[in-house]
């Protein structure tokens, strides 16, 4: 009896922590810049895949028959929805795996929830360390990876020396006697900062800016 009020107990706990790691991840990609993941229908993926994966692997575990018919079940199962990043498909595959190594040790999970928290708060290290130091994003923004970017478009009869140095200059092209600007970033606050920067040293340039 005591043992089974023990794994009851264990099964709450272990839910508890999979639905709070999933809510905490998907605060921590956000706080980096990934607001793709933000969507309704991201956030219940990363919460739900892991608390379905967990209740598979125990109920097909120790029942090789089961097992056998569940991997014939699910292979008819066709994903159609593109994954639009590599990143994407990493964080689908973290919570299939959070599922997985919660229904073997939950210390498993512990273990894989503080490595990936960790690894991600390294990266968002190094990029602050490129901007600071070096002046120059780690990171190239990418209008293909699934994340919302803004952009400022600036024409200009001559050129711009900040924005030729700015860390957020995406291409600098020349046509006729015109220089044209692209600048990306994910915050269109900092694009509105450039903006008023470039105002003040030249107010008769031609410029577009899109709220991503």
């Amino acid at each position: 009896m005591l043992a089974k009020i023990y794994s009851q107990s264990e099964l709450i706990l272990t839910i508890c922590i999979l639905i709070t790691s999933s809510i905490g991840l998907r605060f921590v990609f956000e706080s980096l810049g990934q607001r793709w993941i933000t969507t309704y229908a991201h956030t219940a993926t990363l919460t739900l895949l892991p608390l379905i994966t967990f209740i598979i692997t125990k109920v097909i575990s120790g029942n090789i028959a089961l097992s056998l018919g569940m991997v014939g079940a699910l292979s008819i199962v066709r994903f159609r929805n593109p994954v639009r990043s590599p990143l994407e498909l990493s964080v689908y595959f973290l919570a299939i795996t959070m599922g997985i190594a919660a229904s073997v040790k939950l210390k498993w999970l512990i273990i894989l929830i503080i490595v990936v928290i960790f690894a991600l708060m390294v990266l968002g290290l190094v990029s602050f360390v490129s901007k600071i130091i070096f002046q120059k994003s780690f990171f190239n923004v990418s209008f293909s990876e699934g994340n919302s970017v803004s952009t400022l478009e600036i024409t200009s009869s001559t050129n711009i020396d900040i924005l030729s140095e700015n860390i957020f200059l995406k291409s600098e092209s020349f046509k006729n006697d015109t220089v044209e600007y692209l600048l990306i970033s994910n915050d269109v606050n900092d694009l509105k900062k450039i903006l008023n920067a470039v105002k003040a040293l030249n107010d008769s340039i031609v410029y577009r800016i899109n709220v991503g």
